[in-house]
């Protein structure tokens, strides 16, 4: 049972180096790395060096790397402002309607730039200032922007996403691209219960739309950022391609399988970068110093995503070849608890995790054994990926330590502490129950 604590090793490794000595999560993955490598004994250098290799050629470390940079790329542009006025243009009429903008902008940026304390400051900065002035208490206001940040994780691409169907375990189950539609389809779950939420909240807190000099006539907003609303479309055309009605005819036409011919995983990539650069244009740098200035100032964060990524492959090949998932196999079919209560404890087990480390943390740590203990008790690979992503997309709203906590109360002015029982009560605790019922098929994403 040498891999399976190993497995054990690689967690406290990375739990202790982040969440007790305080250092970065790349940090902590290289450690955790060296960790594993440590078990494979005098093949040690063998393995490492080999599970480095084939982690620099998986093609989703290319794309995750590529949606990193697309977002770096996004942020420097008012692509994502417009969006968030043509949503406030409609949404701010009705009643706590900066609540419905906060949301539906929160989402619809989880679904392009995915970093949660990304979203919190970017959809924070312009809603909660709109909240307040429409009576939304500040705890309440920041403990909304801080909620929604989990849903870069519960819609594709995301980094946790490809750490976790990159992982030996997940790729021995489904094939990568299996989880962009399930995933998507969680996300709209997650989201819908977040507009419920919403709902009560209004009611319960009597809250009126936003006022009339803080809403941007829609004619003019959509004239100004409709361009902004074209970023779905680097998403929605390769899935059609490959996946829709029009896959069929062109396939029969080219005697082609679409969905092997075209990778979603590489092309939404490339061409939403090349949708950011062409909607951003007058706004990006025109001369090479310009750009230089611009990698410099992201290099930093690049590095430790970069560094995250590779890591969690690069140790999870070596799990690999050191028997992991024929070991964990033994163990699971040794189990006999029914589907339901395996989903609730690998849900608590996943949601406890990330709490003190990130979501992308938690996925290179347990996120393939999580879905290789819901494949085992009957629940398709695609589905219980997908139910785990959204176990670990708590991790923002997961007191004390999840960084859009302390963003959103830094933008609203209020202490973080008075957050913690609302954000378990209406996001953590929920979006727990919502994944539940996700690999139980009783929300079905398939």
């Amino acid at each position: 049972m040498i891999a399976i604590w190993s497995l054990v090793a690689f967690i406290v490794a990375i739990v202790f180096w982040n969440a007790v000595l305080k250092r970065n999560i790349g940090e902590s993955m290289i450690v955790g790395f060296l960790v594993v490598g440590a078990f494979a004994g005098r093949q040690a250098p063998e393995y490492m060096w080999h599970g480095f290799l084939d982690s620099m050629q998986e093609e989703v470390t290319f794309a995750g790397l590529a949606f990193i940079f697309m977002s770096f790329v996004l942020a420097k542009t008012p692509v994502l402002d417009r969006l968030i006025d043509i949503l406030n243009s409609f949404l701010g009429r009705l009643r706590g309607g900066p609540i419905y903008t906060s949301t539906v902008a929160g989402g619809m940026f989880g679904a392009i730039a995915h970093v949660g304390a990304s979203v919190t400051a970017a959809v924070g900065s312009v809603t909660v200032p709109w909240m307040k002035r429409s009576g939304v208490s500040g705890e309440l206001s920041a403990t909304v922007v801080a909620g929604c940040a989990g849903m870069g994780v519960t819609f594709p691409f995301s980094a946790t996403m490809f750490i976790l169907v990159g992982s030996t375990t997940v790729t021995g189950l489904m094939e990568p691209d299996e989880i962009i539609l399930p995933l998507a389809l969680a996300g709209l779950w997650c989201l819908g219960y977040r507009l419920l939420l919403n709902y009560y909240l209004v009611r319960k807190n009597g809250l009126q739309p936003i006022a009339p000099e803080d809403r941007i006539p829609a004619k003019r907003s959509l004239r100004a950022g409709w361009t902004s609303l074209l970023l779905f479309v680097p998403i929605i055309v390769p899935l059609l391609l490959t996946r829709g009605p029009i896959a069929v005819p062109i396939a029969e036409y080219t005697d082609l399988v679409m969905s092997s011919a075209i990778s979603l995983i590489t092309w939404i990539p490339v061409l939403m970068i090349l949708l950011v650069f062409f909607l951003g244009r007058r706004h990006l740098p025109r001369t090479g110093r310009g750009w230089w200035k611009i990698l410099g100032e992201t290099a930093p964060q690049f590095g430790v995503i970069g560094v995250t990524i590779v890591a969690a492959f690069s140790a999870s090949n070596v799990l690999g070849d050191i028997g992991l998932p024929e070991q964990l196999t033994t163990v699971l079919e040794s189990l006999s608890a029914p589907a339901w209560l395996m989903a609730i404890l690998v849900g608590v087990i996943i949601v406890v995790i990330a709490i003190p480390l990130t979501a992308s943390a938690t996925m290179a740590a347990v996120g393939g054994v999580a879905v290789a203990a819901l494949v085992g008790v009957g629940i398709p690979a695609p589905v219980a990926a997908a139910a785990v992503l959204v176990f670990a997309s708590t991790e923002g709203a997961s007191p004390p330590s999840g960084a859009p906590i302390y963003v959103a109360a830094g933008i609203a002015r209020v202490d973080p502490g008075k957050m913690f029982a609302p954000l378990l009560k209406y996001y953590c605790v929920p979006i727990l129950g919502v994944g539940v019922l996700i690999a139980l098929g009783l929300l079905p994403v398939s």
